[in-house]
């Protein structure tokens, strides 16, 4: 759980189970159990489940709180603080990997819950969050008593959350995974079978848990008795065991092959000499060397494949790599799996049109901007095209750093670099003031500077800076 909050209060997004809630108390998040979930939080407690999840890194851990008499709500059961998480990413902003690993990560907890004589009420992604390089569930509520011969109460919503979003990914356009935004409850099975190429209705699986499950739903809407139910009622454990496994297949057998994107091959085809990227390389690890307080976390936003997050990784608990490009997102969160580091989390993000607050009162799920605070912020190879390509004033730009972070490395491209010359080669030039100078007055009432450093072999100038 994130502890960006400081206010004591049950959180806006925490409404829908009657089992409990989460709610902050002095800077951290803790989740209260109500009596209604008592008997099922036992079960995972006792049975020796939660044991095991923990063990097998499935399940985030959580203490209970016994000795703070103060943060019990009148007439809850017990209150626990789940291991705080340093950032809360959406579905939508991750990867089709991420989406991937978060799918079979909640099948696993699914498979393990049946042997314990328990089952998933929920399947939601919002579950699900990153941490130290792998998904974890992170809904202790999410677990009830199984029942014989009953259908799997979340297997729609596994369905419009995981596989309906990473088919369409797989088979449409990795694009249309922003239905999600628009799509709190997951993307709609009618929806996504329309938009599914006709060749998936030659795929047995794709075609009984999507195409098929999109029927069954419009008739269930059209009908009082309920074809859908009929479906999947009746379903022994081991039916059900059965189910959960080959949706595990179906989810393993889908692949995305990286398009060749100009962002994607961006470190193949940048203007910087061998020499000028080392030395770009140096001056950023001293600039965050030279920065006194504790770094727990640093946003890289345009981070492209995280080539600048994981010189950030060796200074700081955790990176936040960010970048419009789901092809570098996904290139840069598979090298993270393979080589590490295992604090560096990658997630897409459009600076331009970014993550919105959504949900219920728009409540639900925090804009980026509400979760993007942090310790230091790097902006390298990103002011010009903020300023240049979407005419964002150098002020503006200013101002959403200051409110983002306390101290920033800065790349600043001038108008002589290639990059930007290409920018602006069809395009009138309509910015007198994107010179290195205009950018220090730019600034100034935001932020000191610190260092400022060329970059050798390049006409690009580094910048920390920090907030007044």
């Amino acid at each position: 759980m994130s502890k960006n909050s400081t206010s004591t209060g049950r959180l806006d997004s925490s409404f829908r189970d009657p089992s409990g809630f989460v709610f902050s108390h002095e800077g951290s998040i803790y989740r209260q159990i109500n009596a209604a979930g008592r008997a099922n939080y036992d079960q995972l407690m006792q049975t020796g489940l939660y044991k095991q999840l923990i063990e097998k890194n499935l399940l985030i851990p959580h203490t209970e709180i016994y000795d703070s008499t103060e943060l019990l709500p009148k007439h809850a059961y017990k209150i626990i603080q789940p291991s705080q998480l340093p950032y809360i990413s959406y579905p939508y902003e991750w990867c089709f990997s991420q989406l991937k690993d978060a799918a079979i990560l909640t099948l696993k907890v699914q498979a393990n819950a049946l042997k314990f004589g328990m089952s998933l009420k929920d399947a939601s992604a919002y579950n699900v969050q990153f941490l130290d390089g792998r998904p974890f569930f992170i809904d202790t509520l999410s677990f009830e008593s199984y029942r014989e011969d009953t259908p799997w109460v979340a297997y729609k919503q596994f369905c419009q959350h995981f596989l309906a979003p990473l088919a369409l990914m797989a088979y449409t356009d990795i694009e249309l995974a922003k239905l999600l935004v628009t799509n709190i409850d997951g993307i709609p099975l009618p929806l996504a079978s329309k938009l599914l190429p006709m060749k998936t209705r030659l795929n047995l699986a794709l075609t009984a848990h999507i195409h098929l499950h999109a029927k069954l739903q419009v008739n269930y809407a059209s009908s009082e008795k309920g074809s859908e139910g009929k479906k999947t009622a009746g379903l022994s454990r081991k039916g059900l065991q059965a189910m959960v496994q080959n949706l595990a297949n179906v989810v393993n057998k889908l692949e995305w092959k990286l398009p060749n994107t100009e962002w994607g091959d961006y470190y193949q085809n940048t203007n910087y000499s061998d020499k000028a990227a080392d030395n770009k390389r140096a001056i950023v690890h001293n600039y965050l060397q030279l920065i006194p307080e504790e770094l727990n976390l640093v946003q890289d936003l345009g981070a492209n494949t995280g080539v600048f997050s994981r010189v950030a990784a060796t200074h700081c608990k955790q990176v936040i790599s960010q970048d419009i490009d789901p092809v570098a997102v996904e290139a840069n969160y598979r090298e993270a799996k393979k080589q590490g580091p295992s604090n560096i989390t990658p997630l897409i993000q459009n600076l331009f049109a970014p993550s919105p607050s959504i949900g219920w009162k728009n409540c639900e799920r925090d804009s980026f901007t509400k979760r993007a605070q942090c310790d230091a912020l790097l902006a390298l190879a990103l002011i010009h095209h903020i300023a240049l390509s979407n005419n964002v004033p150098l002020e503006n730009i200013a101002e959403m750093f200051a409110g983002i972070a306390r101290w920033v490395i800065l790349e600043f491209v001038p108008k002589s670099d290639s990059q930007v010359e290409r920018l602006l080669a069809t395009r009138e030039d309509i910015f007198p003031d994107y010179t290195e100078e205009g950018f220090e007055r730019s600034i100034d009432a935001y932020f000191t500077v610190i260092e400022k450093q060329k970059v050798s072999g390049s006409c690009r100038v580094l910048y920390l800076l920090k907030r007044h």
